[in-house]
């Protein structure tokens, strides 16, 4: 059998749709950030990279790097091995007491991703809880969804961000069922923030645990960078708070936090956790001090918050549409797979400008956009430079400006 050509048959199809995936070759370059020299051969040799989950590039920051090349030198490269058998170093420990203190949680449980962590602990407690019933928000991320899948209970999909639905479905299932309830703080494509507060309360009219997702919140959100549910004052009230250390917090890693009984639950049938290699020490030593850093620092979120605004700004003075949110995502609006990809194309190879277009399936098709994520770093002068690029770009394509 022609195994290739079922493999190519595939893959042209996802290039007719406009959907197949071209990866930058970039190197990030500590000192320049968010500069980076780009290997592409129709790329300029160093671009301005926008679309960064390094929200506050905190990847670069020299107290994480020394820390790190600290801890490489004393423990070596990697774990060896998974928690269980030989991989458990005082710096995961280190790590997850910091993590339980930032969520105000008894215990912490580290994974080697946010993706890793979700789907680990979601499968887990849906498998193994009696007659588990996981109430899902329709847009929580990929990693929850295959979590979920994983668990082979019973699911329940309740419209986005809405409350009165989520009671609707939570009334509708047996006094036996233990209730889960699985959302996200900030969602990742729209940036849109989830009524936290009336969540929590209907999961609690009902005796649900909740379970909350604040990979797009930790480190940015909250006096400490707890999240949305430390800025609000509901962490205490929520029963898992699960987090990544690869977002704001410059490294690599996911973790839960919770109960001791919850977290070693997890740990003691996950097999997410079980079967995986630790993460290396130095990368745990490097993301307690990021966590750290955070919990002290206001300056590097105040000017975030700077930038943001003063992006969000200049697009509307533009007349470019971008949907309004109250996070740090700006995502702007192209509707077509083939344009976005052009778009980004030419920002890239014209003006130095990398932003990664999201296609079908990361959001619905339809809804194609770019994804802009402005951090401290960005100055006055990148922003001005990217909004005429696009405004020079949104002539050329044929895109509609928003109305006023």
């Amino acid at each position: 059998m022609d195994f290739d050509g079922l493999f190519n048959e595939q893959l042209d199809a996802l290039k007719d749709e406009g959907n197949y995936r071209i990866f930058a070759e970039l190197e990030r370059r500590c000192g320049s950030f968010p500069r980076a020299r780009s290997h592409d051969d129709d790329a300029p040799d160093e671009v301005t990279v926008w679309c960064s989950n390094d929200y506050l590039g905190m990847g670069h920051n020299t107290a994480v790097r020394e820390r790190m090349k600290e801890v490489i030198d004393a423990c070596g490269a990697g774990a060896g091995g998974t928690r269980n058998i030989s991989g458990t170093n005082c710096h995961h420990k280190e790590l997850e007491a910091e993590l339980a203190d930032l969520h105000g949680k008894d215990s912490a449980l580290l994974f080697t991703s946010g993706y890793v962590s979700n789907w680990a602990a979601l499968s887990t407690l849906g498998a193994r809880l009696p007659d588990a019933v996981i109430l899902s928000d329709e847009l929580n991320h990929a990693s929850m969804i295959e979590g979920i899948r994983h668990a082979r209970c019973d699911k329940k999909i309740w419209k986005h961000n809405d409350p009165e639905d989520l009671d609707r479905k939570l009334s509708a299932l047996p006094s036996n069922a233990t209730k889960i309830v699985a959302f996200e703080s900030v969602y990742s494509m729209d940036g849109d923030i989830c009524p936290m507060q009336e969540i929590v309360e209907v999961a609690e009219k009902h005796g649900a645990m909740t379970y909350l997702d604040e990979v797009h919140a930790v480190g940015l959100y909250g006096p400490r960078g707890g999240g949305i549910s430390e800025r609000e004052g509901l962490a205490d009230r929520i029963t898992l708070i699960e987090g990544t250390l690869g977002k704001a917090y410059g490294v690599v890693g996911g973790y839960v936090t919770g109960s001791e009984a919850l977290c070693d639950f997890i740990r003691s049938f996950a097999s997410g956790f079980i079967f995986t290699t630790a993460l290396p020490p130095a990368v745990a030593a490097g993301a307690t001090t990021s966590i750290r850093h955070l919990k002290t620092s206001n300056v590097e979120r105040l000017r975030q918050r700077e930038q943001v605004a003063k992006l969000r700004a200049a697009l509307d003075r533009e007349g470019i549409p971008h949907i309004l949110n109250p996070s740090h995502i700006i995502p702007v609006m192209i509707k077509d797979p083939v344009k976005c990809r052009q778009i980004s194309d030419i920002l890239m190879q014209d003006y130095g400008i990398y932003v990664q277009p999201i296609n079908y399936p990361t959001v619905p098709k339809g809804t194609e956009r770019l994804r802009f994520t402005p951090g401290p770093l960005h100055s006055d002068a990148d922003i001005e430079r990217l909004v005429a690029a696009l405004k020079t770009l949104w002539t050329q394509c044929a895109i509609a400006h928003q109305v006023a």
